[in-house]
């Protein structure tokens, strides 16, 4: 499969191997090195070296080898479908359900249930592993996804997503209250340079990232917050609210602790979501309500104050 990836200012004199770890999901630096090394990453047809710099505006060809086939089963896991039709799903995803296979997760996710579902009616854009994923859900992060149902569908949505249009508002407990009661969070966020499970606020091969926020609630303690995402990065909102010095109640992760309030993980739910369908061009528009778990913490805190 050939990709380009095009670099951007905040991209400009950052390691190529880290620019393409950070651009291609699921790509290890290591990972970037090898296909380096191989001669898969070239700019203007010539090949290029792991510790090249990389300027803005510079297009680079990534060919990447076919994975090797992974067997992806469907399961009868039960779906919380709010609406569907021959392009797409939308749809409620649960606290701790995988939203794809991957290693330490064969099976049991979101895509299994969803072959189970349509059968062979998913987008193959994702590939094997991840048919009709058009974005993703961290495992403990709740809420509304949307799934393409065909290839026409899954490329229309996706320049959604690409161009900001596809809307997503995310509602969230946080440890304290930001000073602001509502504002925007402007930091590059980029691999953590201390531990690469996490990601960080950092200038150093970060992609921009903004969040918008509003505080709908304050008490002792806590706030109850909703949260815009002008761009999409990964743990963009448990990153910016963590640097805001209030992480997201229950993120072992970013600081919030994880037997606070009775959670058993990040208290973030992904309540709506506001697209264009990608047949008809209507605007689209759908809320899911709280899980259980985010409603008996805001009775407790309402409760407290």
């Amino acid at each position: 499969m050939t990709t380009f990836l095009t670099a951007e200012a905040a991209d400009e004199g950052g390691r190529l191997d880290a620019f393409l770890s950070e651009e291609l999901e699921d790509l290890s630096r290591s990972r970037a090195q090898q296909l380096i090394e191989e001669g898969l990453v070239t700019l203007d047809g010539e090949q290029v070296k792991k510790n090249r710099r990389v300027s803005a505006g510079e297009s680079y060809r990534v060919e990447l080898p076919e994975p090797v086939p992974m067997e992806v089963f469907p399961e009868d896991i039960p779906l919380d479908i709010l609406f569907e039709d021959g392009d797409l799903i939308v749809l409620n995803k649960p606290k701790g359900l995988v939203v794809h296979p991957a290693p330490g997760h064969p099976g049991g996710t979101l895509v299994n249930a969803l072959l189970y579902h349509c059968g062979d009616t998913l987008s193959g854009i994702g590939g094997v592993t991840r048919p009709g994923i058009v974005h993703r859900l961290d495992m403990d992060t709740s809420g509304l996804m949307l799934c393409a149902k065909n290839d026409r569908a899954h490329r229309l949505l996706s320049a959604q997503l690409s161009d900001r249009s596809l809307h997503r508002v995310y509602e969230a407990i946080l440890r304290g209250t930001p000073r602001e009661a509502e504002g925007v969070v402007n930091a590059p966020i980029g691999r953590s340079p201390r531990d690469r499970k996490k990601m960080a606020v950092t200038e150093v091969n970060s992609r921009r990232a903004v969040t918008r926020y509003r505080v709908l609630e304050s008490f002792p303690g806590y706030s109850y917050v909703r949260c815009e995402l002008e761009t999409g990065r990964t743990h963009q909102i448990r990153v910016h609210m963590a640097y805001l010095g209030h992480p997201v109640a229950g993120d072992p992760l970013y600081g919030g602790g994880r037997t606070e309030l009775g959670l058993t993980s990040q208290c973030l739910h992904a309540r709506g979501i506001r697209f264009r369908h990608p047949s008809t061009g209507e605007e689209m528009s759908f809320e899911c309500p709280l899980p259980e778990e985010f409603t008996r913490a805001l009775a407790a805190l309402r409760a407290r104050s």
